[in-house]
């Protein structure tokens, strides 16, 4: 589902910086001199070109499944047996599930999920072929070098690297990939279904960093523990039409626009969680604005704060971290241009604060519209309502840990995402689901779902260091 990999607030803290000259850190963070891992990394520059090549989009010669037999053949060189590892086609599309069995069998598995399919690419439209990789100026060129193919190959990789390295779980470790998380995500229910027994799920396709636009020092890293629910919502208005000579009281096309333009001059009361308020107490130590600092601390504090309020609504990135939002997105009307309209339609596109029920928005909405001739109707596809996880001692000690292992002095960030994943699938099931990319990119360069899609390969060396730890300490 389209979601960016860092958030629009740092995105913009780091342009922030860079226009003002600033630093986030005394002293840009090293990478963490230790074990080399000089296999892991090129495997995973390797099955990322392997992978991106393969036009694994949704409809014909759809290629997700030879994606996962590129990661299938690469684990069974590593040391998984055959026997251990499914494909399992769905559709015109596959998933995979590939497990790693602890020494104890008492102990809930470890989950690492992500997924092998890309959003379209039109090779007219890109600068370069989006399914043939290259490798320029120390970038990756592919569609799904960001979302998500770098981050699949480099988590594997590491396990690989893990396991060939002697490395004996004590908890099992699932890799489950699913194979139309940007579309129907029918794979990503079936996978949380069968894995809803799970103790954890650390999902590459979330969280992620910012490196500066001058230098690319590492500003800032987020993990992701809640993501807002995903709705669309139908707004129709049908009437007789007629004559346009001969206008009538009732008009589709006005009677749909005036409940628009309340539903757009509406506000959602505003409110924190334990995540966001985390998010905005960090967020605030580096956003140089001193107004939307102070903001971000005040309604931190005090959810009701007016003057808070107003300033964090002014601004797109961060009205988002605050309330529900609800947006027209589309419209259609009428059928000719020498006629009233018989019908007027317009959807309207919410992100859901965690908490609140699909059917409880869509019924505010229709109070708000206050017109009884708007019909309004739930469209949603490939989403549903998820909890937000528990900000689990465990998790949080362990991916502080390994982040700071591949970035000493890099600041950690909890976040509630907009976007949607296959993370919510799992928290629906009783899982605790954590976006946890170790993939940082200036704001600039983030070209997910875009034109002339890229990653740093500069991300290889400490991605390695950073799953490793991560892995170990939450399967041991």
């Amino acid at each position: 589902m389209p979601k960016p990999t860092t958030s629009p607030l740092m995105r913009a803290t780091a342009l922030a910086f860079a226009l003002a000259g600033g630093t986030v850190l005394a002293a840009a963070p090293a990478l963490a001199a230790g074990k080399g891992h000089a296999a892991a990394e090129a495997q995973t520059l390797e099955l990322s070109k392997q992978v991106i090549a393969l036009r694994s989009v949704q409809g014909p010669g759809n290629e997700t499944d030879k994606v996962a037999g590129v990661f299938r053949d690469a684990l069974v060189k590593g040391g998984w047996a055959a026997s251990d590892i499914e494909i399992v086609p769905v559709g015109d599309t596959a998933y995979m599930i590939a497990t790693w069995k602890g020494s104890d069998a008492s102990l809930k598995p470890l989950v690492v999920s992500g997924h092998m399919d890309v959003v379209e690419a039109k090779r007219a439209d890109w600068e370069r072929d989006p399914f043939v990789p290259v490798v320029e100026n120390g970038n990756l060129y592919g569609r799904g070098a960001l979302d998500m193919k770098f981050n699949a190959a480099l988590a594997v990789s590491s396990l690989i690297d893990m396991r060939q390295a002697g490395y004996k779980p004590k908890r099992t470790i699932v890799i489950a990939f699913s194979g139309d998380e940007e579309t129907t995500m029918k794979t990503s229910q079936i996978l949380a279904e069968r894995l809803k027994g799970a103790d954890i799920v650390i999902n590459v396709d979330g969280g992620g960093g910012m490196l500066s636009e001058e230098g690319a020092k590492p500003l800032a890293w987020t993990w992701e523990g809640a993501e807002k629910n995903y709705a669309d919502f139908k707004l129709e208005v049908t009437n007789a039409g007629g004559h346009s000579s001969a206008p009538r009281p009732e008009n589709a096309i006005v009677q749909l626009s005036q409940a628009l333009v309340r539903i757009g001059a509406y506000h959602f009361t505003p409110e924190v969680s334990p995540l966001t308020k985390a998010f905005l107490e960090s967020a605030a130590r580096i956003t140089p604005e001193p107004d939307i600092a102070g903001a971000m601390r005040a309604f931190a504090d005090n959810p009701t704060d007016a003057s808070a309020i107003a300033t964090l609504r002014a601004h797109p990135e961060t009205i988002g971290r605050i309330e529900t939002t609800c947006v027209p997105t589309m419209l259609s009307g009428g059928h000719a241009l020498n006629a009233l309209p018989q019908r007027a339609t317009a959807n309207i596109n919410c992100r859901i604060f965690p908490g609140h029920k699909r059917e409880d928005i869509m019924a505010e909405l229709v109070k708000v519209a206050d017109s009884p001739v708007v019909k309004f109707s739930d469209v949603t596809e490939g989403s549903t309502a998820s909890p937000a996880s528990p900000m689990r001692a465990d998790f949080l000690k362990a991916a502080d840990k390994a982040i700071h292992q591949a970035y000493p002095g890099i600041m950690v960030i909890p976040a509630q995402s907009s976007g949607a994943s296959d993370s919510m699938w799992y928290r629906v099931n009783g899982v605790d689901a954590y976006g946890a990319s170790p993939v940082l990119i200036k704001g600039s360069e983030e070209f997910a779902h875009g034109l002339n899609e890229r990653v740093p390969l500069s991300n290889i060396k400490p991605g390695v260091v950073y799953f490793t730890s991560l892995l170990t300490d939450l399967s041991k």
